[in-house]
């Protein structure tokens, strides 16, 4: 792991890869930098066209992190790392990670090309209650409770969450359920920015999703709102989307001219 130091001071880390135009991955909620639709399995596929950064988000990992939180905060991670890859980069986000890395690109970050997969712009979030509630848990500790919460909220199964707790893979997202608040606000209620905020996001941007009919519909609806934008469905692929299916498209379209 590599480091570079935010604006705050916070040590955002992360993983250097490949060769060629540096392209940074943004993880989603619960996901770190070897998160697999975002961090080291997708990186490994996009080495041969370009030098990729999966990067620990704040408070994830080896990265640290400085209260109070702000969305704010998370773009200027991206631009420590944007300047660290040469000033200029791709960027694709996982889920929030693509929402968060949407947001980035609005701001007015150097970001020559957007890519998001699957950006969980679907309302039906509790929106303030939901992050209240996930602020309540994490503040005592309860992290069982606030994953389980959101994989409540974002229509899990109740026995496969109870599945989920006996694997080896409850331990590694209770250690990130602190960042679930993050991600809450940055989804607010899960609605698609304002138009004329999306207005001024004009870079090339690609919004992919698996073939779940709300995640489909609410793409279509954000690609409508961008000035630059198109939608790819890839079939057969669900919210955890393989990276040997991801990785394609995203090489096609960064090496686009």
């Amino acid at each position: 792991m590599q480091q570079v130091t935010s604006k705050d001071g916070t040590t955002i880390a992360y993983e250097q890869v490949g060769q060629g135009p540096a392209l940074i991955l943004v993880g989603g909620a619960l996901n770190d930098h070897k998160a697999v639709a975002s961090g080291t399995p997708l990186a490994k596929r996009l080495a041969a066209s370009f030098t990729v950064y999966s990067y620990d988000r704040r408070g994830r990992g080896d990265s640290s992190d400085t209260k109070p939180y702000a969305i704010e905060r998370e773009i200027e991670d991206i631009a420590a790392l944007i300047k660290n890859a040469g000033g200029s980069a791709y960027a694709y986000g996982m889920s929030s990670g693509g929402a968060l890395a949407l947001e980035a690109a609005r701001s007015g970050l150097a970001i020559k090309k957007l890519a998001m997969y699957e950006p969980p712009f679907v309302g039906g979030r509790q929106g303030n209650e939901y992050t209240a509630r996930l602020k309540k848990l994490t503040a005592a500790k309860r992290y069982n409770d606030a994953v389980k919460l959101f994989m409540q909220t974002i229509g899990m199964p109740g026995f496969l969450i109870v599945v989920l707790r006996l694997t080896p893979m409850w331990p590694k997202l209770k250690k990130l359920a602190p960042t679930l608040v993050y991600d809450a606000i940055i989804m607010g209620e899960g609605k698609i920015p304002p138009a004329a905020q999306l207005a001024k996001v004009t870079i090339p941007t690609l919004v992919v999703t698996g073939t779940t009919q709300r995640m489909r519909e609410a793409a279509h609806t954000l690609v409508s709102s961008l000035p630059n934008a198109r939608h790819q469905v890839l079939e057969g692929q669900t919210h955890n989307v393989k990276p040997s299916a991801l990785a394609p498209a995203l090489t096609t379209f960064f090496n686009e001219p």
